[in-house]
C-alpha cells in the first residue's frame, strides 16, 4: 500500500473515532429526550439514511436474505438486539452524568473482544497479549471493588460491543446491508415507542420540544452512517495493528470530556484503575506493533 494512501487511511480513521469520541456532546444536547426515545429516532432515521444510500446503489437482494437464509436471520437478529442494547446504554451513561462509566466500558472493550475470541473462536493468544488480559480483568475487579458495585454500565458496553463484533464476524453479509438489515429489525419497535411517546403519554419531543430539538434527532442518522463509512475506508488502507492503535482515540476523547466539559469526579481509586487499564492497552498495542513489523520483515 503507497504511503499516501496509508496517511490518507489514517486520516479517516481519526476522523472516525473522533466523531464517536464527540458523541457524549451530541447526546447530552438531545435533552430532555430519554434515552429510549433518543434510540427510537437514532434508529428511524439510521434506517433511512442506509435504505437510501442502497437504493442508490441498486443492492435490494439483502431485504430477502433474512427471509431466504434463518440462519443469517437469527444472527442479524442477535446483533441488531446487542448494537440496540449497546445504543442505549451508552446513551442514559451520557445524559445521567456517567460518561466516565462509558469511557470505561470502550476502553475495556478490546480486552474482551481478545477474551471472547480465545472463548468462542479458540483464537491463540501470545504471552505479552495474556498478560494484557490479565491486567484489564484485575483492572475491572480492583474498579468494581473501589466503587463496592459492579461496574454495570460499563462492563455492559464492553461486552454487548464485544459480542456484536463477534456476530458480525461469524456471519456474510455485506456490512452497510447487516447494518440496514439491523435497524429494519429495530425499526417497528422504535416506531411504535415513538407513537406512544407522542399519542399514548404526549411527552414525546414532536409534541413538547423545538424544533431545533427534533432536527438534532434526526441528524442521529447520518452522525451514525458517516463515522461507519470513514472507518471502513481508513481500516482498508492502513494496517491492522494502526486500527487497534486508533481504537482508543474514542474513550479518551470521551473521558476528557466527562472531567472537563462535564464536570464528573476523576480522581483517588478511579484513575489507579484507568492506569491499569490504560497499561493493559498499552501491552495490547506493543504486541500487535511488534507482530505486525516481524511479518513485515
Amino acid at each position: 500500500m503507497p504511503r499516501d494512501e496509508q496517511r490518507r487511511g489514517a486520516a479517516y480513521g481519526l476522523l472516525a473515532y473522533g466523531v464517536w469520541g464527540a458523541f457524549p456532546l451530541y447526546f447530552a444536547a438531545l435533552k430532555p429526550a430519554g434515552a429510549w426515545e433518543i434510540l427510537s429516532h437514532r434508529i428511524l432515521w439510521t434506517l433511512l439514511l442506509c435504505v437510501l444510500v442502497l437504493l442508490v446503489r441498486r443492492d435490494l437482494r439483502w431485504a430477502t436474505q433474512l427471509w431466504q437464509r434463518p440462519r443469517l436471520g437469527l444472527g442479524v437478529t442477535a446483533a441488531a438486539g446487542l448494537i440496540a442494547l449497546n445504543w442505549v446504554v451508552y446513551v442514559y451513561a451520557v445524559i445521567s452524568g456517567r460518561t466516565t462509566d462509558a469511557a470505561l466500558g470502550y476502553f475495556l472493550n478490546p480486552i474482551v473482544t481478545v477474551f471472547l475470541g480465545v472463548l468462542v473462536l479458540r483464537e491463540r493468544l501470545r504471552p505479552l497479549q495474556w498478560v494484557a488480559v490479565g491486567i484489564g480483568a484485575a483492572a475491572g475487579l480492583y474498579l468494581s471493588v473501589e466503587a463496592g458495585s459492579v461496574p454495570v454500565v460499563a462492563l455492559t458496553l464492553a461486552f454487548s460491543f464485544g459480542l456484536y463484533g463477534l456476530v458480525r464476524k461469524v456471519i456474510s453479509v455485506d456490512a452497510l446491508a447487516g447494518f440496514a438489515s439491523e435497524t429494519l429489525l429495530l425499526a417497528p419497535i422504535g416506531i411504535a415507542y415513538l407513537i406512544w411517546c407522542e399519542l399514548g403519554t404526549a411527552t414525546g419531543v414532536m409534541t413538547n420540544g423545538s424544533v431545533g430539538l427534533y432536527a438534532l434527532l434526526m441528524f442521529g442518522g447520518p452522525l451514525t452512517a458517516i463515522p461507519l463509512v470513514l472507518f471502513a475506508f481508513g481500516a482498508r488502507r492502513i494496517p491492522y495493528s494502526t486500527v487497534g492503535l486508533l481504537q482508543y482515540i474514542g474513550p479518551t476523547i470521551q473521558l476528557v470530556l466527562a472531567v472537563f466539559a462535564f464536570g464528573e469526579p476523576f480522581q483517588g481509586p478511579r484513575v489507579a484503575g484507568f492506569v491499569l487499564i490504560w497499561t493493559a492497552l498499552a501491552l495490547y498495542a506493543a504486541d500487535g506493533v511488534w507482530r505486525n513489523r516481524k511479518l513485515v520483515r
